[in-house]
């Protein structure tokens, strides 16, 4: 473990060819591939096992009880690998939560979803949680599980939802009339897309450019933390950060170039996790021996 860290940090990248050819072991590089792979199959090597405990430990550290923290939700196709990620947005990046392979392409359903966020909340049990989401993610349903839960969440609607401004009175999101440098606020409100759903507020915000960042759309967030600029800089957090791999690919890791499926690539992702999350908390050689030696407890 403490070596292939070590030869990740290095390499910068994840393709057992590389490591096969690099790792120190007295062997033939064919046998050196065999054992890579024989090592990425340990029943040990999983998210819920090595990963979560290093979770829980660096909260403890760094946050304290009561803190407001903030979960991003991706989804991320290449080839025929499609790839579902919650993340814990710090200090602008990603640090990956847990992953899982969706069964098939395209857009997750609810169910994948809400099994994913299962995972996670448990360790955030003793802080506040936002879970941010884009318009892949939006609707009523999240919305009202994410309420049973006690978990807050600003999810980007789509522009073709309505809303009840008035009552049985309906009005699409784009036909609010929302121009730049202008926004509204609905509390309380029935929103739908299909069945209403009650209990909603909706934030409404064209920001004006900035720069070179030119903003031609208007971001309609569902939400319900009860105010228009605690909901604009909660969903704002969520710009510019994309999950582990595709956050540091220009540096990175090559995730995408990797041969690996199935279970060996949610763990090749496990071990990339903490090679990257090693380089934001006092990413040093100490720091991967301690990492080394605790995965062999565990083990």
């Amino acid at each position: 473990m403490t070596i292939l860290l070590s030869l990740m940090q290095s390499e910068k990248q994840v393709r057992l060819e590389r490591f096969s050819r690099v790792f120190p072991c007295l062997i033939t590089a064919s046998c050196r591939r065999r054992k890579l792979q024989r090592f990425l199959d340990l029943p040990n090597l999983t998210i819920e096992l090595i990963w979560f405990p290093l979770i829980t430990y660096w909260l403890t550290i760094y946050c304290r009880v009561g803190t407001r923290l903030s979960i991003a939700i991706e989804r991320s196709q290449w080839g025929c690998i499609n790839l579902f990620m919650v993340s814990l947005i710090w200090e602008r990046r990603a640090i990956p939560l847990y992953w899982s392979l969706l069964p098939k392409l395209g857009s997750s359903n609810f169910e994948s979803q809400t099994r994913n966020l299962q995972q996670v909340l448990p360790l955030f049990s003793e802080y506040k949680v936002i879970v941010l989401g884009d318009r892949k993610f939006c609707s009523s349903d999240r919305g009202n599980w994410l309420k049973q839960k006690g978990v807050s969440f600003c999810l980007r609607l789509k522009k073709n939802h309505c809303i009840e401004t008035e009552h049985l009175v309906w009005q699409q999101l784009d036909e609010l009339g929302i121009v730049p440098r202008t926004s509204l606020y609905f509390q309380g409100k029935r929103v739908r897309k299909t069945q209403p759903a009650t209990g909603f507020d909706v934030a409404c915000k064209w920001k004006r450019n900035s720069g070179a960042w030119k903003l031609d759309e208007v971001w309609f967030i569902l939400t319900d933390l009860g105010s228009l600029q605690a909901a604009i800089d909660a969903y704002k957090q969520r710009m510019g950060v994309e999950e582990m791999f595709r956050d540091c690919k220009t540096g990175g890791y090559e995730l995408e170039g990797t041969s690996l499926k199935g279970n060996r690539l949610i763990n090749i992702i496990l071990l990339m996790t903490l090679a990257y999350s090693l380089a934001i908390f006092e990413g040093t050689e100490l720091r991967n021996k301690q990492v080394g030696k605790y995965v062999c407890r565990r083990q």
